[in-house]
């Protein structure tokens, strides 16, 4: 068995039909370039025959359609021909065609061009020897080198995967443990088949005795039932009349009780509207208070704001005539001051050069006399000396003595430069300073400015904050006013759902309550009547079927239970029948469902968290349209019945029925009470926010205030401090003129030094020069010319030097006399007039500006008319409020009269109805007899 034939079209980079062959039944290799096909072509036959590309989502299996130029390729397919000549695939052909489609949303595969499954194809390629137990038949790159690093029992653990030994084995051992499966499943059958045939010998005989019971006993039947039958046609026509009248009573009774409940209901909405109409007008009139006290201090804060802006417009005229002139002059002293600076920068490089040149002049006449110095001394030197020796002893010692000096000479140099750099920064500093301090005094009055207006802002936060408060006020008051009526109309709820239940019971259900917020109790849900909803039409029905059931208590579990039933006897704090879910069993018998028999657990709306509670009470009820009904579906599917109108018929066989007063209800009770307790909690909890926001905005108001004032204090501080501040430029411009006359002085110490560090030098090197040349007792004939040369040059240094000096005196009396009018002068006086500015503007600023008055003037104004409309607004709203009470009170006693009559007329209905049931009891009790 070999491969054959390939045939490939769209799969990957095979977008047209490739046919490849032959193949030799041995050995075939596949050559190509990068980029040939040949990784594809071995991913076709994978594709086919291995695993590898199973379970394919529709992203994987487009991946492997051809992509490229033209048209799209929508489907593709490998097909692959094997040789079966060795009848290697059990088919029974000498050539097997296997072949596997694929698409966006198909994969398929053929066996010899006819669709099979994949299980089909997998089992065929198994019994070849494709086995996915084996996966050994397709070598990917790198397999064999993993082969050849395997361990000892990792190979033994391959040949046995090769050889395929370890499927049989699990095959066989499943086999077995099915095959012992079987027979014990055949030994229990056999048993079952014996225990039948004794069974069915028995239940023959049985058959026989029922047959012998069934004809007498249906004998019996036959002579009771015509007594019966007698019997029950007397009673039945005597229950149909009683019926007849019943219903007749019952419709009338039930218009009269449905026209008592809307009238109920009517009377209910009318007082519940009085009582919000005059809680609205308490609102009313608190909020007519608070305007009325606003609108007095609004009055108060205008009249003071109009003698502010009056006192102002009558200072500007004067204050503007005196900051002109202040201006003027101010004006007249920067022109001078900058005319001063302007010359002071054009003297100052002129001096600096001219004191370069003179100090470059003084250093080349120096220079000149040192040489001649030297020379002179040795023209005087060389007569001292009879021989060279002697004279290079003394030339050394005069070279060691001047190392000593010249080193103190260097450290001087050190020091002074250290001094000279420490003075520089320290100028830049001081000027810096210096500098900082005039834009502080020249920026004072925009300062104060942007101070102003910052006060201004602050004290508008202060205010919006403060009208937010009373606003809060307001709200907290009436808040209160709600709360109260809240708690009023609860405490009257709670005694209302009282008079329904005994006092134990009363007191208990609210000492639950208040054992669950104390000790955090999570499995206390609540009481069954407060768990559900129902349609007020079977509301009757649903309260005399539950009864005291009601205000049974619903917790998770028994644990619960005991716990707060300890608690109740340790504090003797009434009693309460608990309901644990964990412990609930309700009956699951079948309840009908008809149209007139309808599930009463059915028509409620609670959560199935509590289905166990519900069908213990309500399981076995259901609603029927007459008495009659419920009593025959009580015999019947026993169950208890009830009607609309709350008659019971319980399936023991008794009944239960008559008047009841509507206007008691239990279960509008536990409503109301829930309402009412919600509504309190409600305007609790935001009574608990607005006071919790009151306290933020107290805080938020402190620390507006204290902005204020704190910018207040700055404001101060800034109009105080003009002073120290001029003292202090006055200090700083001093103390950079002395530190500028030192570094001038240093400037000059250093130049001195330099000099005398070049002349020692020179000296040495002099020195030593003259202990490299012979010994003579006269001068060379070069010396002897260049001591004349510089006769000649010193004198032309002396009279250069001469010049530049008196140049750079001038030059230097001038930039002194600028230098200290400016500094003496014109920039203590140009300070003075910023302060008298300055001055100006604190004080005007200290008593507040026109305009800012005028916009103080505006906003109360504003504010007066806008409460003078919220109080027109209050009037006309507590007019219509009372208008509106006064017609509802006509209304509530138009009302009340009606259901006074009414009420009369239930009550005759209700007696000749429990007359009547009396009576149908008795004929009931026959009939069932």
């Amino acid at each position: 068995m070999h491969i054959k034939q390939i045939i490939i079209q769209g799969f990957k980079s095979y977008k047209d039909q490739t046919i490849i062959e032959p193949f030799s039944p041995k050995h075939n290799v596949i050559v190509g370039r990068n980029g040939s096909g040949k990784s594809n072509f071995f991913a076709a036959i994978r594709f086919v025959l291995s695993d590898a590309y199973t379970q394919m989502g529709r992203e994987e299996r487009g991946a492997l359609l051809h992509e490229g130029a033209g048209s799209a390729v929508m489907s593709a397919f490998v097909e692959i021909h094997f040789d079966n000549s060795d009848d290697r695939f059990p088919t029974g052909k000498s050539e097997v065609v296997i072949r596997r489609t694929i698409g966006m949303k198909k994969d398929e595969y053929s066996l010899d061009r006819k669709n099979a499954t994949k299980t089909d194809v997998m089992n065929l390629l198994e019994s070849a020897g494709f086995s996915r137990s084996n996966p050994y038949y397709i070598v990917p790159q790198g397999r064999v080198t993993a082969l050849t690093n395997m361990k000892d029992n990792e190979r033994l653990i391959l040949l046995k995967e090769v050889a395929g030994t370890q499927v049989y084995e699990a095959r066989r051992a499943e086999s077995l443990k099915i095959m012992t499966e079987t027979n014990n499943k055949r030994e229990k059958i056999d048993e079952l088949l014996h225990y039948i045939q004794d069974r069915l010998t028995e239940l023959e005989e049985e058959k026989e005795e029922l047959k012998d019971y069934q004809e007498k006993d249906k004998e019996r039947r036959c002579l009771q039932y015509t007594i019966d039958h007698r019997e029950q046609l007397a009673i039945a026509e005597e229950l149909d009349n009683l019926e007849e009248r019943r219903n007749a009573g019952a419709e009338d009774t039930g218009d009269s009780e449905e026209r008592f409940r809307q009238g109920d209901r009517e009377l209910a909405e009318i007082h519940a509207e009085i009582n919000e109409l005059k809680q609205q007008i308490d609102f009313l009139n608190v909020d007519k208070k608070q305007l009325e006290t606003e609108r007095k201090d609004s009055s108060r804060a205008k009249a003071k704001i109009e003698l502010d802006v009056k006192n102002l417009t009558d200072g500007q005229a004067a204050a503007q005539q005196t900051r002109s002139q202040y201006q003027t002059d101010l004006d007249s002293l920067e022109t001078s001051i900058q005319q001063h600076e302007a010359e002071l920068a054009q003297i100052t490089p002129e001096y600096d050069t001219r004191l370069q040149e003179e100090a470059t002049v003084k250093g080349e006449l120096d220079g000149a006399e040192a040489t001649r110095q030297r020379l002179y001394a040795k023209q005087g030197r060389n007569a001292r000396f009879r021989s060279k020796r002697e004279r290079d002893d003394w030339l050394r010692a005069e070279i060691n003595n001047s190392y000593p000096q010249l080193a103190k000479v260097k450290a001087v140099r050190v020091q002074n430069a250290e001094d000279i750099a420490e003075l520089e920064k320290s100028i830049t500093d001081t000027e810096n300073t210096i500098s900082q301090l005039r834009e502080q005094l020249e920026g004072r009055g925009s300062n104060n400015e942007t101070m102003q207006a910052q006060i201004q802002e602050a004290k508008s936060e202060r205010d919006r904050l403060m009208d937010e408060r009373k606003e809060l006020w307001r709200e907290d008051a009436k808040l209160d006013s709600v709360l109260s009526n809240a708690s009023n109309q609860l405490r009257q709820a709670e005694q209302e759902l009282s008079h329904t239940m005994d006092h134990n019971t009363s007191r208990g259900l609210a000492a639950v309550r208040r054992i669950k917020q104390q000790h955090q109790l999570e499995g206390v849900y609540g009481t069954l009547a407060e768990l559900f909803d129902v349609r007020d039409r079977y509301r009757r029905a649903v309260e005399v079927t539950a009864g005291q059931s009601l205000f049974h208590y619903v917790v998770d579990n028994d644990d619960t239970a005991s716990k707060i039933i300890e608690i109740l006897q340790r504090e003797k704090a009434g009693r309460i029948t608990f309901m644990p879910l964990n412990r609930l069993r309700p009956n699951q018998s079948t309840v009908p469902s008809a149209t007139d028999a309808l599930p009463m657990i059915d028509q409620l709306q609670f959560n199935p968290l509590y289905e166990k509670a519900f069908q213990q009470v309500f399981g076995q009820t259901v609603i029927c349209p007459n008495l009659t009904i419920a009593g025959q579906y009580a015999r019947s599917h026993n169950v208890n019945g009830v009607t609309l109108d709350g008659d019971r018929s319980d399936k023991k066989g008794a009944f239960t029925g008559g008047s009841i007063d509507s206007k008691h209800s239990r279960l509008e009770a536990v409503r109301n009470v829930s309402k009412w307790r919600d509504e309190y909690e409600t305007q609790k909890t935001r009574s608990v926010e607005i006071k919790r926001t009151l306290e933020m905005k107290d805080q938020e108001i402190t620390r507006a205030v204290g902005n204020l004032q704190k910018l207040e204090q700055k404001r101060a501080q800034q109009e105080n401090s003009y002073g120290p501040l001029l003292q202090e430029l006055r200090s700083k411009d001093n103390d950079v003129q002395n530190k500028r006359d030192t570094l001038d002085a240093k400037h000059r110490a250093s130049t001195k030094i330099e000099a005398n560090m070049k002349a020692l030098t020179d000296q040495q090197n002099a020195h030593e020069a003259e202990i490299a040349a012979e010994f003579k007792k006269a001068l060379t004939r070069d010396e002897e010319t260049q001591l004349e040369n510089l006769s000649s040059t010193v004198q032309d240094l002396r009279q250069q030097y001469s010049n530049l000096s008196s140049a750079r005196s001038e030059l230097e009396s001038r930039k002194t006399i600028l230098e200290i009018e400016l500094r003496e002068n014109l920039r203590p006086r140009l300070d003075q007039l910023r302060a008298q500015v300055f001055d100006d503007r604190s004080s005007a600023g200290s008593r507040g500006t026109l305009k800012e008055s005028q916009a103080e003037l505006k906003r109360i104004n504003t504010r007066i008319a806008t409460v003078e409309s919220k109080l027109t607004e209050l009037e006309s709203s507590l007019e219509a409020a009372a208008a509106r009470i006064q017609d509802l009170q006509t209304q509530h006693t138009t009302t009340k009269t009606s259901l006074d009559e009414i009420a009369v007329s239930i009550e005759k209905s209700q007696k000749r109805t429990e007359k009547s049931i009396r009576k149908r009891r008795i004929l009931t009790v026959q009939a069932s007899e």
